[in-house]
């Protein structure tokens, strides 16, 4: 039995930032192990023998493992609850590392990659309930600090990759000292993740009284969850797109030199880490809703003032008005879907990475036909959508920052 955290003597505000450092750590996690062995990605190939076309195949496979994990993670989360679920995850995908050094040919690194993405999927799933559940249960806003340590996560890992590939070539050495990293910050997250009531269902105002009508067959999302499916899955359109193709624009068509290129993402990047650290002050000032349907306005306004611009100063302008605008789209969507309950929430990751896998291949797509600035354009448009999808959610009260809340004294799963 894992300890009852909800019985936890400490005073409010010190027990509220043991569970956020143990919840945030999982974020960390999760950041850190995909963005090591995407730094390994070239020595990946060479030691595969691998064409560009067989990367490309392996890339998606992890996204495919993603969305294949949604059927389970509902019936997981309700057998072994947020807390174990995490765990177990977070341990597998450190497990992988080594599988994935270790395999000898292409077909098991695939299915290495698949299985991988399967954990992240139920590791995506679980660590946002449980940020979800210490929002519900302090009555704080920490889901977009959360969010920022995945990004903290993914540059920690981005420097050990640089100082590893330094000191030796060897990607079962690299692999087997951010297993450590990763066994290690699980260690620290057991200590603190909330525990929760598998036996409880999640309630909403049209679910109360459903919970045996759930367990036989699955009940079609309501028309909200819908709306907050197409809001994450445009959301992650534009966070990806960002990330894929803002160097190549700022190159070819706002001609920047190779040293200023880069600083396309770097800028998009910067926002994005910025904002999720002050945006759980605006959602509580302001709500979801407003962050939300202001911050996607924000990101469309300000990628078309730099694809109407076309010049270095106005791109770096309009991508850096992206990253501050998009950045909290996803963690509000997250904490909304929790509110659903699990299934809700599973569905809502798995649109995240639908985004996340569809959005490239489409820009690429519409840019081939006609220019990377129409590709971007889609992006934009994107956003917008987000914005109209920000207005048909049911969003919860804004809540003040409160130090003091106390905690229940009994608590449940997510969404109840």
């Amino acid at each position: 039995m894992s300890p009852d955290l909800s019985a936890d003597s400490s005073p409010p505000a010190a027990s509220f930032r043991r569970h956020q450092w143990a919840i945030a750590a999982l974020f960390c996690s999760l950041g850190f192990q995909y963005a090591t062995w995407a730094a390994r990605i070239p020595a990946l190939k060479d030691e595969l023998g691998l064409n560009a076309a067989e990367v490309g195949v392996l890339l998606m496979a992890a996204g495919i493992g993603a969305v294949v994990s949604f059927p389970l993670v509902d019936p997981l989360m309700r057998r072994f609850g947020s807390r174990l679920l995490a765990l177990f995850s977070a341990l597998g995908l450190a497990a992988l590392l080594f599988a994935l050094a270790a395999a000898p040919n292409f077909p098991l690194a695939l299915l290495v990659l698949g299985l991988d993405g399967v954990l992240v999927g139920c590791l995506n799933v679980a660590m946002n309930a449980q940020g979800a559940a210490l929002e519900a249960r302090f009555e704080r806003t920490t889901m977009a600090r959360l969010h920022a340590t995945f990004s903290g996560g993914s540059l920690l890992a981005a420097l050990l990759a640089s100082r590893m590939t330094a000191t030796t070539p060897s990607v079962t050495a690299h692999f087997a000292v951010a297993a450590a990293l990763l066994v290690l910050l699980g260690a620290y997250a057991r200590t603190g993740l909330l525990t929760d009531d598998r036996r409880a269902q999640p309630t909403t105002e049209k679910g109360k009284g459903k919970g045996k009508a759930r367990r036989g067959k699955r009940a079609m999302p309501s028309r909200v969850v819908l709306w907050m499916c197409c809001a994450m899955a445009f959301g992650t359109v534009t966070e990806g797109a960002m990330n894929d193709w803002s160097t190549l624009y700022m190159r070819e068509v706002v001609d920047a030199s190779h040293q200023l290129a880069p600083l396309g993402i770097a800028v998009v990047s910067a926002m994005m880490v910025l904002a999720r650290l002050f945006a759980d002050g605006w959602r509580g000032r302001f709500g979801d809703g407003r962050v939300v349907v202001t911050g996607s306005a924000l990101a469309t306004a300000g990628l078309v003032f730099a694809l109407l611009g076309g010049n270095v100063v106005t791109a770096l302008t309009g991508f850096a008005c992206v990253g501050l605008g998009i950045a909290a789209v996803t963690p509000c969507v997250y904490v909304a879907a929790a509110r659903q309950g699990s299934d809700a929430l599973a569905l809502v990751a798995a649109m995240g990475t639908t985004g996340l896998l569809a959005g490239p291949p489409l820009i690429g797509f519409v840019a081939g036909a006609s220019s990377l600035v129409w590709g971007l354009g889609v992006v934009a448009g994107a956003a917008a959508v987000v914005c109209l999808c920000g207005t048909r959610i049911r969003w919860q009260d804004a809540v003040e920052e409160t130090p003091t809340a106390a905690a229940p004294p009994v608590e449940t799963a997510p969404g109840t």
